[in-house]
Parts: structure tokens; C-alpha cells; sequence
């Protein structure tokens, strides 16, 4: 498809606080105002870029309800609440109200229940028949005594159908160095760098409760339960810093581009190799680690999985999600969407990423390369090339209508694309 560049500048009304707000809302501040933000995205042909909300701060995931509330979970406290509830009306999203006294990442709504992590913990809010919060003070602890790491801290989760909750614990490290200087073993694998299932209506579970669904994950953020093929799918932040450790195995270039950041189909007991191997998206391979005798080409041992997709490294792939609207083309049906928060560890080579990718799916496989759906957040080339990019995508949710919105955790814009022929 045809690219063209779309400038939706929208004069749109404040987005005023009700003065009837909920106790658990934004206390006793007064009335917010967004300024509209303008859209500057580059699209496929027929796609339309929105924004309906601005400078909402640090907004990571978020979920849509069929009555058009938009629950954010913001990454901290400092200057809001840790969840802001939106309502949608015309492509203008007013701040209904906010609650918890915990940032973080994970969100989903599920069988009458709005789950929410933080750093340690998950927790579940009963919905009424409208999906509005019942008590936002009286939250449930699903899930407690996580590990609780200022590093790779977001607890990304998701649901399936059959009553589990998946929620990644992302490894305090780049590649376990702190904890494997020996070589013999990374001992953090056992309670972080992977997925953990608990039971979605069972309270106060943590480790002992737990299933180890899948180990070898540096840190996963983009978790996403594909309801056609009835499987879980993750997006993977990869290792740092091969040319910095390993300057005689890899050139800067090879560093900027490795390795691959990877998006992988996971059943139970998976191992995807982290921190002993890296995948190669050039040489679609699995790669032994130099800290564990690889030199850039000896291939990894078979018995670990290898992703369905890998994309070039450092791009930072924190929202994902599988299509099943129909307002978008029939082509786009039950494929991935990717956003890409960003690089910052490619340098000397331009940074890269800052947009939304589109992989094409059929029978429940890759079916051909994946595409640039959404770009232009960064700004310009300069600021993009420099890492200080204006807007940064971080999540991906589906609308009742087929439209997909999408988080910035830069300036907290939230974008609506939506499709006309």
C-alpha cells in the first residue's frame, strides 16, 4: 500500500475533570486541560490518525471498554494517579476520573474484572454491567511477593480463557553478568526472566501457587493471550552492548542490529535461552553468547526455542496486539501489531524504532515480512536519529469498534487509528 502522510491538527475541547469526582479520583486537584496534540503519522492508504487525549504523562498499557472508557495505567505516581479512566465521545476522550496508589505497566480486563500490576504485586477491581469500577479503594491482591527490581520493573500481563493469569518478571540485567560471573548458571532464572500462570480468581498467590510457564525471557513487555489459536504470545526486549563487552567479535554496526528483539509463540515449559543465547534476525538463527564461548556464529544448542519473528535490535517492542476487528482491511484480520517504544543503545549508529509494526498472519503463521504501519512519533529525523524522541509508542488496545488506539509514555498522547475507504 501507498503511504501518505497524514497532519490531523485538532482543536478539540479541554478535557475537564467532572466536579462530582470519586474519592479515589485525582484528590483534591482542579481541573485538568490536554492540549490536542497534532496526529503528524505516516499511514497506509485509507488509515486515519487521531489524537484524543494529550499530555497525560506516563501512560504505559491500556484497555477499551464496549462502552468506550479507556483505563491507562500509568508507569508512576508522581504527578497522578496509577490508573486514569478515560470516556471517548467523537474522537474526544475527557478524564472521567483516576485511582490507585501504584504505577506500573499490566492491565486487562477480564470476566467482570479489571487487573492491574505493580512493581511486586497484581491486583483485580471488580466491574459493574457497564465496566466502571464498583470500588476503587478496595482493591483485590491476586498475586503478591514478586521480585521487586527498579530494572526491567514493568509486570506485563495477560489472561486466557480458561481461568490463568500470565505475568512476565523481567531480569534485573542485561545478559546475568552480576549473578553468572562464573559461567556455570544464571541463578535469577528462577524467579525472574520469564512468565509465571496463576489462577485469575485465586487471591494472595506468589511463587509457591505459581506455574514456570516459560523461562529464557530477558524481559518481556508486549503479552498478548491470540484467541484464535488459543496460545500465548510475547514480545521480547533483547541483550545490550556486544560491541561495548565484545569489541574484536562485533562491529558497532553488528551491535545496532543485534540481536534481534523477537516476538515468540510460547507453550508451557518453553525456554527461550536467555541469558546463554541471542537470535541473529540477519542469519535467522539462534546464536551462543560470547559470555558462554560464542563468537558471533557457533549456533545455539536446538533445545531452545526460536521466536516466529525477529526484528532488528533495540527497537524495544512494549505493546502488542492480534487483530480481530473488522473495520481495518480483510489483510489485516488476526495479524500482529508492534509498538516499538524506541532505541537508545545503537549508538554510533542513528537510533531507531519509535513506530508500529504490522506482521501479516495466515493459518496462525508469519505469512510474508513484517511492515512500517505506523511512524512519524519520534519528530524529525534528527530527533529520531538522537534518541530524544517527541512521542514514544508503548501500548496497543482494540476499540469496540475495530479501532486501535495506541499509548505514548513520553507526553502521555493517546492516538486513535481508525479506516475509511
Amino acid at each position: 500500500m501507498k503511504n501518505r502522510k497524514i497532519f490531523s491538527l485538532l482543536l478539540l475541547p479541554a478535557f475537564a475533570v467532572s466536579g462530582l469526582l470519586l474519592l479515589n479520583a485525582l484528590k483534591s486537584d482542579p481541573p485538568k486541560k490536554y492540549k490536542a496534540a497534532e496526529a503528524g503519522l505516516t499511514l497506509p492508504e485509507g488509515f486515519n490518525a487521531t489524537v484524543i487525549a494529550d499530555n497525560l504523562g506516563s501512560a504505559r498499557h491500556l484497555v477499551v471498554t464496549p462502552q468506550h472508557d479507556i483505563y491507562i495505567h500509568m508507569a508512576s505516581t508522581r504527578k497522578t494517579k496509577g490508573i486514569i479512566v478515560l470516556h471517548e465521545d467523537g474522537n474526544v476522550a475527557t478524564v472521567k476520573t483516576s485511582f490507585g496508589d501504584y504505577g506500573g505497566t499490566g492491565i486487562a480486563i477480564k470476566d467482570g474484572y479489571l487487573y492491574a500490576s505493580s512493581k511486586n504485586s497484581v491486583f483485580r477491581y471488580k466491574l459493574d454491567a457497564q465496566n466502571q469500577v464498583i470500588d476503587a479503594n478496595k482493591p483485590e491482591t491476586v498475586v503478591r511477593g514478586l521480585l521487586e527490581i527498579d530494572h526491567h520493573q514493568p509486570k506485563a500481563l495477560t489472561l486466557d480463557n480458561d481461568g490463568n493469569l500470565y505475568v512476565n518478571i523481567g531480569a534485573p540485567s542485561n545478559i546475568c553478568e552480576e549473578y553468572d560471573k562464573n559461567r556455570t548458571g544464571c541463578s535469577i532464572l528462577d524467579s525472574a526472566g520469564g512468565i509465571w500462570q496463576f489462577k485469575a480468581n485465586k487471591l494472595n498467590q506468589s511463587y509457591p501457587e505459581s506455574v514456570h510457564y516459560a523461562t529464557g525471557l530477558r524481559n518481556v513487555v508486549g503479552i498478548f493471550w491470540n484467541q484464535q489459536l488459543n496460545q500465548l504470545f510475547v514480545t521480547q526486549h533483547g541483550r545490550d552492548a556486544l560491541h561495548d563487552l565484545y569489541p574484536k567479535l562485533y562491529t558497532t554496526k553488528q551491535s545496532a542490529e543485534l540481536p534481534a528483539e523477537c516476538l515468540f509463540a510460547l507453550k508451557k515449559g518453553d525456554n527461550a535461552g536467555w541469558p546463554y543465547i541471542y537470535y541473529d534476525w540477519q542469519k535467522q538463527k539462534n546464536i551462543l553468547g560470547p559470555e558462554y564461548g560464542g563468537d558471533g556464529e557457533k549456533e545455539a544448542d536446538p533445545k531452545y526455542i526460536k521466536p516466529v519473528v525477529g526484528f532488528p535490535g533495540h527497537y524495544a517492542p512494549d505493546g502488542l496486539l492480534f487483530y480481530t476487528g473488522d473495520q481495518f482491511p480483510v489483510r489485516y484480520k488476526n495479524g500482529a501489531f508492534i509498538a516499538f517504544h524506541g532505541s537508545w543503545n545503537r549508538y554510533p549508529e542513528p537510533q531507531a524504532g519509535y513506530l508500529v509494526a504490522f506482521q501479516p498472519f495466515k493459518n496462525g503463521k508469519p505469512d510474508g515480512k513484517w511492515e512500517v504501519f505506523a511512524d512519524g512519533f519520534a519528530g524529525t529525523p534528527e530527533q529520531k536519529a538522537s534518541g530524544r524522541a517527541v512521542h514514544r509508542p508503548c501500548s496497543l488496545a482494540q476499540g469496540p469498534d475495530g479501532s486501535i488506539y495506541i499509548t505514548d509514555d513520553n507526553k502521555g498522547t493517546i492516538y486513535k487509528i481508525t479506516y475509511k475507504k
